[in-house]
């Protein structure tokens, strides 16, 4: 991995940590999203669960719940997350780690079922996640995935473009290249895309919304330096145009659902 990359995953690191006493008060749509991959999850008995990304934790208790005697493991790249994870939600039975999803610090193997809600888009390199989770699963294990597609804050993006050229928004990768990255010894079982549209009467419940939840902009290419005030009154005048006819300003989340199995 070279410098540039390694400083991103740092930052996506620092970013989501800060967010830790925060992120559950705004991620209402991350819930909402993890609550309908959760319903998907198979009715089986896994012998030990990992949750990749598992931020504050808020999963933990109902992966519990729904898998009382697995081994359940919680794996995060913000260690301000998994602080957070262990005291608000304790789980004796469970363990939380501070690793990457690309290179995952679990042996060959090692798991039955990977539950992941809006973690693996932060991945830069989608080929080298997928080539861990097929290493860490066992024959038949499941790999249950909600992520965001490139429509994703379209609006917030489109009202960018309209001051200057600089990339102001995450940017996520399409189904094909997505897909294109899974190795063969992972076949995909099902796939699945929603938009999720959430509507605000203010452009900054939306900004505020995005910085409680440590979302800010972690693509390489990011403007650098401050943003000149005529700039961003240009974005809001763009923003203002996709005010819908109740008066409320969108914002669309593009989410796709995978379920992967491992030959």
């Amino acid at each position: 991995m070279n410098a540039a990359a390694l400083l991103n995953k740092h930052r996506i690191a620092d970013s989501f940590s800060r967010a830790a006493l925060t992120y559950d008060a705004a991620a209402e749509l991350q819930r909402q999203i993890g609550h309908q991959l959760l319903e998907s999850l198979p009715d089986t008995r896994p012998d030990r669960v990992l949750d990749l990304g598992s931020g504050t934790g808020y999963f933990t208790p109902l992966l519990r719940q729904r898998y009382g005697a697995s081994n359940l493991l919680s794996l995060d790249l913000a260690q301000g997350m998994l602080a957070y994870a262990r005291q608000h939600r304790p789980d004796a039975n469970a363990a939380w780690i501070c690793g990457d999803a690309e290179a995952l610090p679990l042996a060959g193997d090692s798991l039955d079922l990977i539950f992941s809600s809006l973690a693996i888009q932060w991945c830069e390199q989608p080929a080298r996640l997928f080539a861990e989770v097929a290493r860490v699963l066992r024959p038949g294990g499941r790999f249950m995935v909600a992520t965001l597609g490139p429509d994703t804050l379209h609006e917030l993006r489109d009202a960018w473009a309209a001051v200057d050229s600089d990339m102001h928004v995450n940017r996520f990768l399409a189904r094909e290249p997505l897909l294109a990255s899974v190795p063969a010894n992972l076949q995909l079982r099902a796939f699945s895309t929603e938009n999720r549209v959430l509507r605000y009467s203010q452009l900054r419940q939306l900004t505020s919304e995005l910085k409680g939840i440590g979302a800010h902009n972690m693509n390489q290419g990011q403007p650098t330096g401050l943003t000149g005030k005529a700039r961003v009154q240009g974005f809001r005048a763009a923003y203002e145009q996709h005010r819908d006819a109740q008066g409320l300003l969108p914002a669309t989340y593009q989410v796709y659902y995978l379920h992967l199995q491992k030959d």
